[in-house]
């Protein structure tokens, strides 16, 4: 992979990732799932699912991969007697879109989403169920909401990749979450939000020890860095062909006109404080 595309790439993704994640944070958002009957601690589950339409835990789990599964197993099929998967597109979209509107006002994105749209247009859908699911759903009329959705597509094409990687790393979910709060400052975050119990978060932990990946503090050795190195490069590797396709100008000018928009929003009040900068 070209070093200068790879750096690019990364920054545009890292920029659409904070564009996306608004619709897991935001209280517009909570509010859009409440009102549909969800439980709010628990909405994320049929939100981010409901592009597979009445899926079950099984196919969440699988998909989800880094989430205890007695976690998903509280939300799901519960959530579809309350409401359709097609609602709750509607809430995840219409909530967003005032959170997004709310912060960033009314920003001219209209080069930035035509950038986006053509990554999205060369992503492959083979080996890649949450960004598949997601890429049949309709493009929205509204530009930022079009950025926000090419931004899910980017991040879900990324994240399937990710899970192929953690497998033939050898990582299972737990042992995944446990490095990449390690690996990303997010420990306490991830051991709130990701189901584990502290008996399997410590077995985890045991497992990644005796691979030396950690040491006696339960920190990264050189050897556990360097091995979820391989990981990163690896996920980048499999994520690079919607950003090969508009190359390396493009990329780079994606990067220049939604960066602002990062910054906007990690300056706000959407984000976990654990998740600013």
């Amino acid at each position: 992979m070209d070093a200068e595309l790879r750096s690019l790439s990364r920054k545009a993704w890292g920029d659409l990732e904070t564009l996306h994640v608004v619709g897991y944070f935001a209280p517009e958002v909570t509010e859009e799932y409440v009102d549909l009957g969800l439980h709010p601690q628990l909405a994320y589950f049929p939100a981010r699912a409901a592009a597979f339409g009445e899926a079950g835990p099984g196919l969440t789990v699988a998909t989800f991969y880094v989430f205890a599964p007695w976690l998903v197993e509280a939300a799901l099929p519960a959530a579809w007697r309350t409401t359709t998967p097609d609602k709750v597109v509607a809430a995840r979209r219409a909530g967003t879109r005032r959170a997004l509107e709310r912060v960033l006002g009314s920003p001219d994105v209209t080069e930035a989403l035509a950038i986006a749209r053509d990554v999205c247009a060369a992503l492959s859908p083979q080996g890649r169920p949450l960004y598949a699911a997601h890429a049949d759903l309709p493009w929205p009329e509204d530009d930022l909401l079009a950025l926000w959705h090419a931004a899910t597509l980017v991040r879900e094409h990324r994240g399937d990749g990710h899970l192929a990687v953690l497998q033939t790393h050898g990582l299972d979910p737990a042992e995944a979450t446990v490095l990449g709060g390690l690996w990303s400052g997010s420990t306490r975050f991830l051991r709130k939000t990701r189901g584990w119990s502290d008996g399997q978060w410590e077995a985890a932990t045991e497992r990644l020890r005796d691979r030396g990946w950690l040491d006696a503090e339960d920190a990264l050795t050189d050897l556990g860095r360097a091995e979820r190195q391989r990981v990163e490069d690896a996920t980048d590797r499999l994520a690079v062909e919607g950003w090969a396709a508009v190359g390396v100008a493009r990329t780079a000018r994606l990067h220049e006109l939604v960066a602002p928009l990062r910054r906007t929003i990690q300056a706000s009040d959407l984000l976990p404080r654990s998740l600013r900068p």
